[in-house]
């Protein structure tokens, strides 16, 4: 009885290894003979389910949360060289059926000092979700303004909605005669010397709106052409005046 027992201990041996393999989804284990007749399990088989069960998982979860870490972690800020401000900011609400919705609208005007600025305007639930908004929004409405000898080229006096400003060229060391929205605006847009004057209403948001519409249809100037002067044949000899008047006699 005791030799009918030990070829079945063996066999359920043989088996045991592979079928854990099979469960696990890993390479049947290799297994070596040993002198008396048994089977055992080779260590590196058993090292690769292991790395199978935690590394090959781990690893691919790691680069998952890679990937979704690198989309996520993208900054939304402003590059460096720009600047932004905030014009206003207000509480504002809607009347909604269930009662009033309140929410924050700001307005911010971003530019690099460079001729290049731009204002956005938008809402949120929060200040800073409406002022990332706002921003996000001024990224796409850039303008390049004309700039010449840090002034505006010409004058311009422009009219929207309800606002009216009026703006003129300045000499150097004269500085930005301005008040409030535009004086923030021209500042970012890097205009050093420029009178201005608000002409309409004091709304904020309007005379933003107007001030960029102004610089939108602002000209550059356009190089001076030399004009050829006709070259006058000089008479400098008795023998050049005198001809016409031989000419004319022999015509006679």
């Amino acid at each position: 009885m005791a030799e009918e027992k030990k070829p079945q201990e063996n066999k359920q041996a043989e088996i045991a290894p592979v079928t854990e393999s099979k469960v696990n989804g890993a390479t049947p284990a290799t297994a070596e003979r040993r002198s008396d007749g048994g089977r055992a399990v080779n260590a590196p088989a058993t090292e690769n389910r292991n790395n199978f069960r935690g590394g090959a998982g781990g690893d691919r979860n790691k680069n998952f949360k890679g990937r979704r870490g690198a989309s996520r972690g993208k900054s939304d800020g402003m590059p460096e060289e720009f600047e932004q401000k905030m014009i206003d900011i207000a509480r504002v609400t809607r009347v909604m059926a269930g009662g009033k919705r309140m929410r924050f609208r700001a307005c911010v005007a971003i530019g690099n000092k460079k001729g290049r600025v731009a204002i956005g305007l938008a809402k949120g639930a929060d200040v800073t979700g409406a002022v990332t908004k706002a921003v996000n929004k001024a990224k796409k409405e850039f303008i390049d303004i004309p700039i010449v000898n840090e002034t505006i080229p010409h004058e311009i006096y422009q009219k929207f909605g309800a606002a009216k400003i009026l703006f003129k060229p300045a000499k150097k060391g004269r500085g930005i005669i301005a008040g409030g929205v535009v004086r923030i605006i021209l500042e970012l847009a890097g205009v050093k010397n420029v009178t201005s004057k608000i002409l309409g209403t004091g709304n904020k948001v309007n005379n933003a709106k107007c001030v960029i519409e102004a610089l939108k249809n602002l000209k550059r100037p356009e190089p001076k052409r030399v004009k050829a002067e006709k070259e006058k044949p000089v008479l400098s000899t008795i023998s050049d005046l005198t001809a016409p008047r031989q000419e004319v006699n022999n015509i006679l």
